[in-house]
């Protein structure tokens, strides 16, 4: 404590908090005195926060412990809910888990001891605790800060008694060649560390300035109750005087041995994360991911360093404990659904494997073609030639295939390895798809995460998945180091010596092509060709209902979306495909096909032009089209321009896809006028499977021609007896009309089911087959996602209720399926409207509104609390309206009779906008959670402005 006021070196007794502690029980705090002897040679007086009494109360025998362990300037009172909850689920008769919750000596209401206490001795200190307190397992350990590092110590010495781990942020290890995080250097410096940490406040303000949102003033206060005077924050500036920063520090080797012994631990492992902490980062939680990687990760988006606090981790921790630690206590796990069994996302599929034999990876096309001049792909602009006047660049499969082994060879040389992450920041192309192809068949997981996301978005999601290696364009790389993304860096083209510095780019894409033929050249080979179940890629999602995240897909999953694709349209060598939508351009190789992607920026789909979609479909004689909704609406609408040549053109495409929002039976007519001899398709999918459903505009006419039928039978034999559900009447029977978007029947490797909704639009645990109930489209097959990445309460809820033993996915889309098994799309679950008379689906009265002839768009939208909301409908209007504000008389009263009409609910509201807003890489999706919120606001007093 040299450095240290000399009031860090002021004794003091343990006390008791004083009473009155928000949501602090005082019952729960005792005093234990450790004797002295091996960690100290005199006696030593805990606070600590202990709930055996309220279990005895209840009757109960806990089931174990978790020992919770806080850091620095906390102290108990940080695990106050978890105590609370607990005890409440004890009450409840859950598993009772009892909650000792210690205050570190020197903190907290614990003994002032006046002396130095490294690591060494703290993670002593609190076995010497556990020893008189007689803990026996099992016991799981949980720490933040400091107390991640102590509680692992404690976990590393006690494996006969460990159960599971439990972490938030925190770090174990600080690499020799990195800094320690810029707050922590500054409270260092000479001259500040006293007085910011012992001798005022500052380093307890800004830490509890660091909770988002702020922290109530009567938490703030329980925080600051153990710390009011100098000689009582003697121990906030030992902790942060101990920070290994180098070799040298005396609690250097202490903490190696903890991150060492992290790796051998095999028991349950959680770690909740607040990615939004200056001190502790992702690329701590990444580091502690490798030294447990069977660990459960879950980031909880928007939350700080006092992760506790930004979110309820309480619930996730006694969920978690009952997840994975049922059968290790005698208590069985999650309450199964009735009908229908649990499954958690790493249980993973019992789906009958494919013949290792008879197994096509991703890239096989691409040996068998090695030799081939025809062409594999088609740049209709090159990267970098936008407005030169260079014609389009054709690419065949014999250099395709040897660029994709040269760079394979090369990033292997440079040091990729099987299962690294790589982040690529390529636009669409030649570059991207050698890219990929060279990784998958490398054994590293691709990180793709569009442009559209915009900068937050992609830091967001790059940050997320930490890479240990990024390929990007100069734009991408630009970014990457103004932002601090993470990984080495090759750019894609040969970048100037000053430039390449600035960017701190290592190796460019050429470099590393000619690293691999060298390295062919010495007959090098590639590692062994990746299992189905090893990682291939992170695919991030549009972000259109919530921060994007980052699904995963093995190796497996992505050659059986392949094969569902070839059979579900008959693409294969010889087919030409024009790919509006970079997913289907990238699987273009893997499929065999010549694949080519139209002139347009892929982050804006609008910008595609029917002119730019005939000269793509021209230049490889496609017979089969993918446009996403955005896109296809913009070349319907440009239509006009389109000559002799270009018509001829589409009359050539067979086979026509829309796909990634709900299309109109009107806009895919529209289409297949302009390819009169195609068929049109409308799959439905998500980024968490591409190809579930899929439905021709014939089939949507007869869709419709049934749903009429039906109505018209269901309001002769309902009426006067029915109720409304979702945005259908439901009679006696239970089975509603249909409504919404028919997206058609499951493809040949797809199940789909329906969970229903209750009364408040909550979707119920268990899913059925049957016609006519509305409720989360749920789905199964081959080719469906893995998981999240670093999500595991998404993923646990996507699982939930679901049948066990395969894999399945919980949508997040309203539907029901009708009587000849076709699926109807309603709209997003968070988009469900729950009125006193029952939960409204939005996408059947939006298509009720749309069809008044003023009305070019509309969106249906709650406003109030849950359960009692009124319907507001907000309306683009035709011609466009110049600013937002209340509809008209005469277009409000054709709305509400429109929605009257389709749902028998009246409308509180009818507001007009210029634009409705939509999700960046659809251009489509309607964000109706934006519209609720400025609906409301709007409609309480706030001001008239754009949503």
């Amino acid at each position: 404590m040299s450095r240290l006021p000399s009031a860090a070196r002021a004794t003091s007794p343990a006390t008791l908090p004083p009473a009155g502690l928000d949501g602090l029980d005082p019952s729960w705090s005792r005093l234990v005195t450790v004797p002295a002897g091996g960690a100290e040679p005199v006696d030593r007086t805990w606070h600590l926060l202990d709930t055996a009494a309220a279990l005895a109360a209840l009757g109960v025998e806990p089931v174990g412990t978790v020992l919770c362990v806080h850091g620095n300037p906390t102290w108990s009172y940080l695990w106050r809910r978890l105590a609370t909850q607990a005890t409440e689920a004890a009450a409840a008769g859950r598993p009772a888990w009892r909650v000792v919750a210690v205050d570190q000596l020197d903190m907290g209401f614990s003994e002032r001891t006046g002396t130095t206490r490294g690591l060494p001795q703290r993670v002593a200190d609190l076995s010497a605790l556990t020893d008189e307190l007689g803990l026996e397992g099992p016991v799981v350990t949980l720490g933040h800060d400091w107390g991640g590092v102590v509680s692992s110590g404690w976990a590393v010495d006690h494996p006969e008694v460990l159960a599971g781990l439990m972490l938030l942020n925190t770090a174990v290890h600080q690499p020799a060649d990195e800094p320690i995080p810029a707050p922590l250097r500054l409270t260092l410096a000479r001259g500040v560390l006293g007085r910011a940490t012992v001798a005022t406040t500052g380093f307890l303000d800004v830490t509890l300035a660091l909770g988002h949102p702020r922290l109530p003033a009567a938490v703030k206060a329980g925080y600051r109750a153990p710390y009011r005077t100098a000689e009582r924050r003697g121990g906030v500036g030992g902790f942060v005087a101990d920070i290994p920063v180098d070799e040298a520090h005396p609690s250097r080797a202490e903490l190696d041995r903890i991150a060492g012994g992290l790796r051998e631990l095999s028991v349950p492992a959680l770690m909740l994360w607040g990615p939004r902490d200056p001190i502790f980062g992702d690329r701590y939680l990444d580091d502690l991911r490798d030294r447990l990687p069977h660990a459960d990760v879950h980031r909880f988006e928007g939350a700080g360093h006092l992760v506790a606090e930004d979110v309820d981790t309480a619930s996730a921790v006694l969920t978690w404990l009952g997840d994975r630690l049922g059968s290790a206590t005698g208590v069985d796990g999650p309450a199964r659904a009735s009908g229908a069994a649990s499954v958690t996302a790493d249980e993973g599929p019992q789906e009958a494997r494919v013949d290792p034999a008879a197994r096509r990876p991703l890239w096989s096309h691409l040996d068998e073609l090695v030799g081939s001049r025809d062409t594999a792909l088609i740049e209709m602009v090159p990267s970098g030639s936008r407005g030169s006047g260079a014609g389009p660049r054709r690419v065949s499969w014999g250099l395709l295939s040897r660029r994709v082994t040269e760079i394979a060879l090369g990033l292997r040389k440079h040091g990729v390895r099987p299962g690294d992450r790589v982040s690529l920041l390529v636009q669409p192309g030649a570059d991207l798809t050698a890219v990929l192809y060279a990784c998958l068949r490398l054994g590293a997981v691709v990180v793709v995460a569009d442009a559209g996301l915009g900068v937050r978005g992609l830091t967001r999601a790059v940050r997320g998945s930490w890479p240990d290696h990024v390929i990007g364009q100069l734009p991408g790389l630009t970014a990457a180091r103004a932002l601090g993304w993470p990984g080495r860096v090759v750019s894609t083209q040969t970048l100037s010596p000053v430039l390449a510095r600035a960017l701190g780019v290592e190796a460019s894409l050429p470099e590393i092509a000619a690293l691999g033929r060298r390295a062919a050249a010495a007959l090098a080979e590639l590692p062994p060709v990746p299992s189905e179940d090893a990682p291939a890629a992170i695919l991030f999602t549009s972000g259109s209902t919530g921060p994007a995240k980052g699904v995963v897909y093995r190796h497996g999953q992505l050659e059986a979306l392949r094969d569902a694709l070839a059979a579900q349209y008959g693409i294969g060598p010889g087919t030409g495909l024009v790919a509006g939508f970079a997913p289907f351009a990238l699987l273009g190789p893997a499929l065999g096909a010549t694949s080519v992607t139209p002139d347009m920026d892929v982050t804006a789909p609008r910008t595609l032009t029917a002119r730019a979609v005939a000269a793509a479909t021209a230049a490889v004689d496609a017979t089969v089209v993918f446009l996403s909704p955005a896109a296809l609406t913009n070349v319907v609408a440009t239509s006009a321009a389109l000559d002799d040549a270009d018509r001829r053109a589409l009359a050539g495409v067979e086979t026509f896809l829309s796909a990634g929002a709900p299309v109109s039976g009107s806009l895919l007519a529209a289409a297949g006028e302009l390819m009169p001899s195609a068929t049109p398709h409308t799959p439905y999918g998500m980024t968490e499977g591409l190809l579930m459903t899929d439905v021709t505009l014939q089939g949507v006419r007869a869709a419709a021609v049934d749903a009429a039928a039906d109505t018209a039978a269901d309001d002769g034999s309902t009426a006067g007896s029915s109720t409304t559900a979702g945005s259908t009447t439901v009679g006696s029977t239970g089975r509603a009309a249909a409504g919404g978007v028919c997206v058609g029947l499951p493809t040949a490797t797809t199940r789909v089911r329906i969970a229903g909704l209750d009364e408040r639009g909550r979707a119920s645990d268990a899913s059925t087959d049957a016609p006519g109930v509305t409720g989360e489209i749920v789905v199964s097959a081959p080719h469906l996602k893995t998981g999240y990445d670093a999500l595991w309460l998404t993923d646990r809820e996507t699982v939930r209720g679901v049948p066990a033993g395969e894999r399945w996915h919980r949508t997040g889309d309203v539907g029901h399926l009708d009587a000849a098994g076709r699926l109807w799309v309603e709209g997003r679950l968070p988009h469900v409207v729950t009125t006193a008379s029952g939960p409204l689906t939005p996408v059947a009265p939006e298509q009720a509104v749309e069809r008044v002839s003023a009305v070019a768009r509309a969106a249906v939208v709650g406003v109030g609390p849950a359960g009692t909301q009124q319907v507001v409908v907000v309306v683009e209007t035709a011609p466009r309206s110049r600013r937002p504000g209340l509809a008209g008389p005469d277009l409000a009263a054709d709305v509400r009779d429109a929605v009257l009409a389709a749902t028998g609910r009246r409308v509180a509201a009818v507001l007009v906008v210029p634009d409705l807003p939509t999700d960046v890489r659809h251009n489509s999706k309607i964000d109706r959670a934006r519209l609720a919120r400025w609906a409301t606001s709007v409609l309480s007093g706030g001001r008239m402005v754009r949503p």
